[in-house]
């Protein structure tokens, strides 16, 4: 992008100022060099998200931000019921709750090189990946409905874990106010052999090191430490979630003009919060978070069986679980007054700092673990979040490395076959179905993570704590 198209307000934080139909600012984090390489799809949908009726102090983008479905990715936008703000389905995106968990071990590098192998190949063979991947579990119609409604907390019951994993989860595993009702027959028949599966694209189940320690006092409250091995879990929805994000799309589209909403793009299709339209969004995108904390649950359940077997001397604890791709409705300060505001995350993970009431008690003295997941065979990060992000981006943080370039530029410029090998000479082993996947993934499709993560921790959206390096990755 053209630099001169904002005014630099810091030396990570750009700024467009309201003109045409915009209502707010449109801010962007980064470093220099990342915004000179977004997409100028970035600036166009960004200032088009600040044009939405209700929208409160500015539209945001993230260091990882790309172009997207109506927002781009890495979008943040907060909007007011009480001054006709709106819900977009495309400001949530379509893998709704698509996050990251991650895992202790109890282990060091030095216990899983000698099995390592053997420990990619079971859990390869446990976890389910890949486009249209399907599990032991089948839901009837009551169960879908228990899980719909029950998240994390219905998998618990169902004996995929334990009470102490709620604790360690966003929305402690189940998220309010889901009416199942209201998703469709069609998305819940997507989703009923798909619990307990990866899926494609991005999502991985990783056995990380950690490799690298930046705070040292909140390590040591989130009991990090170098050569530690986690687990890391990124997936989302699946079927169920795509399903519903499709069909509220459609009818978001026709319905906008009925309530006199003028759409810069039909991609930002949107309805008014307060109307049946969105309060139908609203509960079917809530009974959608559900179905992704229930299936990172049920993943958990059968890593840790994996572990079992292979090093039973493992204890796989839940360190946290965070979601992106959200809407949350959430009590936000503006201008001295707390104003209940729905808060669009797409491809951008919640960052609340230390005393914030919806953090988990577990880290509310430190402020909220912040996961962001790497691209297949580079770093991850763990980092927390910062005090001053609630003024800066609604508590709001990047969720990854963000793409670079296309997936079918990526199949051109690379052969999935070499890139498994490349990886597993540099010791990491790659697991899938699918070597088109995996060219789709490979490393050089996404920008630098590092440079990303530091600009979020310099643009004070979130600091850093831990680097992660893989040493196994199940990809879909």
């Amino acid at each position: 992008m053209d630099l001169r198209q904002f005014s630099r307000h810091t030396e990570y934080s750009w700024h467009i100022e309201p003109r045409g139909e915009m209502r707010v600012p449109a801010v962007i984090y980064g470093s220099e060099q990342l915004v000179r390489d977004m997409d100028q799809k970035v600036y166009e949908q960004l200032t088009n998200v600040a044009t939405l009726p209700g929208i409160v102090q500015a539209a945001y983008a993230m260091p990882d931000a790309h172009w997207g479905y109506g927002f781009p990715i890495g979008g943040v936008a907060a909007f007011d019921p009480g001054q006709g703000g709106v819900v977009s389905a495309g400001g949530v995106g379509f893998d709704i709750s698509c996050g990251v968990r991650n895992l202790y071990t109890g282990l060091t590098v030095d216990d899983i090189l000698p099995v390592q192998q053997a420990l990619a190949d079971m859990l390869f063979y446990k976890v389910p990946a890949g486009v249209g991947s399907t599990g032991a579990i089948h839901l009837d119609a009551a169960g879908m409905e228990a899980m719909l409604k029950g998240g994390a907390r219905w998998a618990v019951e169902q004996g995929y874990g334990s009470a102490a994993d709620l604790a360690h989860t966003e929305e402690q595993g189940c998220m309010a106010g889901a009416c199942p009702e209201y998703v469709s027959e069609h998305a819940r028949k997507r989703q009923k052999s798909e619990m307990g599966t990866l899926g494609s694209g991005n999502h991985y189940l990783e056995i990380q090191r950690i490799t690298e320690i930046f705070d040292d006092a909140v390590a040591r409250a989130f009991r990090l430490k170098k050569n530690d091995i986690i687990v890391s879990i990124h997936c989302g929805s699946r079927g169920l979630g795509h399903q519903i994000g499709t069909e509220f799309l459609k009818r978001m589209v026709v319905a906008a003009s009925q309530y006199g909403i003028h759409l810069p793009d039909r991609e930002l299709a949107c309805a008014p919060i307060d109307s049946p339209l969105g309060r139908e969004y609203l509960g079917a995108m809530r009974a959608a978070i559900n179905c992704a904390l229930a299936n990172r649950q049920i993943i958990t359940h059968l890593v840790r069986q994996v572990f079992a077997e292979i090093l039973p001397q493992a204890c796989l604890t839940l360190f946290y679980d965070v979601s992106h791709n959200t809407c949350k409705e959430e009590l936000h300060e503006l201008d001295g007054e707390k104003r209940r505001l729905y808060v669009h995350r797409k491809g951008a993970t919640r960052a609340f700092g230390p005393g914030h009431p919806d953090i988990p008690e577990a880290f509310r003295a430190t402020g909220q673990p912040v996961l962001i997941g790497g691209t297949m065979g580079t770093a991850s990060y763990i980092l927390v979040g910062a005090e001053q992000s609630l003024q800066r981006s609604f508590g709001s943080a990047c969720h990854g490395a963000g793409r670079s370039m296309s997936r079918h530029a990526a199949k051109r410029q690379w052969r999935g076959k070499k890139v498994v090998a490349d990886l597993e000479y540099r010791g990491v082993l790659i697991r899938s179905p699918s070597l088109r996947g995996v060219a789709e993934e490979a490393p050089g499709a996404y920008k630098d993570v590092s440079s990303v993560v530091d600009a979020a921790d310099l643009a004070g959206l979130a600091r850093k704590v831990a680097r992660l390096e893989p040493l196994i990755c199940i990809k879909g």
